[in-house]
């Protein structure tokens, strides 16, 4: 049913009878209420996607800067890949040799992300610290942009794959586990893992078990926890994994771009990739394979170095 209005004007040379103006019954408002909806409900998803994608495209970016980061590394360090995290040497934050430069001051025991600060383009923190090997990182290519929280240089957004590039973690004879590592017994650079996003250790736990992120946080079941460095697909009884300590379950990589993780090789290109793209194996239960012997094998071809399904070096 169409509303129209009439408007009579008298005057006293005559009167002017006249304009109609249309105005909207209930359901032409509900049509146009309905459509605006269905719009909304199409055009949100895509929305949300596009805004995935583009925290995809800055991490990658950010990964990019960090391998270039690693590369000038070894340039200015004998051809030396840089370690995961120095050992922690009598005296702690006292002892000046516990102290290592990260591009804009010296800082206690840096993770191997902060020891690249020189070289970078942005220094990892506004002041390092020589008394704490916990501080957020205030550069803002140090952070991957889907896990923005994860500031913690412990508990960060990205491992490393120290296992095969330099873990100098000390053994009991008090050599390192595997360093230094020559950037030139990396054979095929294209091929090689440098770091990817990280679980942390609550990826060697089932997924019902696993807790949010805890900036400074210790407990294994929190994701991120002790995520810089991070293991490759296959490991052995013998082999080190996580935090180094004995109960410790393993890291590994995190597939937090739908269902695919950022991972930086050696020779500086970025790949988006799944799990079992990397050689990591999921069980029933949302842990990563660890030690099980699975129908379909975990692999450390693409973390080796040597283009070879390698044990990685013994604790």
């Amino acid at each position: 049913m169409r509303v129209i209005r009439v408007v009579h004007s008298s005057h006293s040379a005559g009167s002017t009878h006249g304009a109609t103006a249309r105005g909207f019954t209930l359901i032409e408002l509900l049509v146009v209420i309905g459509i605006i909806s269905l719009l909304v409900a199409v055009l949100l998803p895509a929305l949300a996607g596009a805004r995935r994608s583009a925290r995809t495209v800055v991490c990658a970016s950010n990964l990019r800067q960090l391998a270039a980061g690693w590369n000038a590394y070894a340039d200015d360090n004998n051809d030396v890949c840089v370690p995961g995290k120095p050992p922690n040497a009598s005296g702690g934050t006292s002892n000046p040799a516990n102290w290592y430069p990260v591009g804009n001051g010296l800082k206690f025991r840096p993770t191997w992300i902060a020891r690249m600060g020189a070289y970078v383009g942005l220094f990892p923190f506004d002041t390092p610290r020589t008394d704490t090997d916990r501080q957020d990182f205030d550069g803002k290519v140090y952070v991957c942009p889907e896990a923005a929280e994860r500031v913690d240089e412990r508990n960060h957004c990205w491992g490393y794959n120290h296992q095969f590039l330099g873990n100098s973690r000390l053994r009991s004879n008090g050599q390192a586990r595997n360093f230094p590592v020559p950037r030139g017994r990396i054979r095929t650079l294209a091929d090689t893992v440098m770091a990817t996003d990280s679980m942390g250790t609550a990826a060697g736990l089932p997924r019902d078990q696993r807790r949010p992120y805890a900036n400074q946080g210790t407990a294994y079941a929190e994701l991120g926890n002790h995520s810089w460095s991070l293991d490759p697909p296959r490991l052995t009884t013998t082999s080190d994994r996580g935090s180094g300590d004995a109960d410790s379950p393993r890291t590994a990589a995190d597939p937090r771009h739908a269902n695919r993780t950022n991972a930086a090789f050696c020779d500086g290109h970025v790949a988006a990739m799944s799990l079992t793209d990397l050689g990591y194996r999921v069980l029933p239960s949302g842990a990563i394979a660890d030690t099980e012997v699975l129908p379909d094998a975990t692999s450390n071809r693409l973390w080796s170095g040597t283009n070879t399904d390698a044990d990685p070096p013994v604790r």
